[in-house]
């Protein structure tokens, strides 16, 4: 297991990348934590094929807290097919009062998931095991997903984790997601931004479900 006190170096790359984002409240060291601990877990079970905390951090931590900066404040937030807690883990330590729900259907990913949450305290976090498309849903204010399959697929498994004026958005490359007529949406919007320390560009589509 990772020691208890993060490596200070990850900590003072982390943070320079939360001061980039303009991101504050002391969240390194367990953002560096948690680099950590999904390193130490994939030596054992296959949850990333990011092969170091430093890369983890870059890859995954930052990745996810540019994503974050890019959404509106709300009480409660879904990650569907969240896989190891990615965006999910993330944003739930940038935002302690906001509750996030982390669903996964691979129970190794799950239990990784509930390890990190003990790990890190995150009252404000659960993790639930079973396919975003057959659990009963759980409306949301935002919810999230990514590379769970086709956008248009992934649109419509979104629809009913958001609640009346709540918000779906899919994770994008450089190039937005391209998704079709979506019933019960408002027309949707498309953000550019970067991840920082010389990350790549992303983009989020966004839209609203319809009142």
């Amino acid at each position: 297991m990772p020691p208890e006190a993060p490596d200070p170096s990850l900590e003072r790359l982390i943070q320079e990348g939360l001061d980039e984002l303009g991101l504050e409240g002391g969240l390194a060291a367990d953002l560096a934590r948690l680099s950590e601990l999904l390193h130490a877990w994939a030596q054992r079970i296959s949850l990333t094929g990011h092969r170091s905390p430093e890369i983890i951090a870059r890859r995954l931590v930052l990745d996810a807290l540019a994503l974050e900066r890019q959404l509106p404040e709300a009480d409660t937030l879904a990650d569907l097919g969240a896989g190891a807690g990615f965006p999910g883990l993330p944003i739930a330590v940038a935002r302690p009062a906001c509750r996030v729900a982390l669903v996964e259907s691979r129970e190794r990913r799950v239990h990784f998931q509930r390890a990190a949450v003990r790990a890190l305290g995150l009252a404000n976090t659960e993790a639930i095991r079973g396919r975003a498309e057959a659990l009963e849903p759980r409306p949301q204010a935002i919810a999230v997903a990514q590379a769970m399959g086709t956008p248009d697929q992934v649109a419509r498994w979104l629809v009913p984790w958001v609640a009346p004026g709540g918000l779906l958005v899919i994770p994008g490359a450089e190039a937005p997601p391209q998704v079709g007529t979506v019933a019960g949406l408002d027309p949707p919007s498309v953000v550019h931004y970067r991840v920082p320390l010389d990350g790549p560009a992303r983009t989020l589509w966004i839209a609203r479900k319809s009142d």
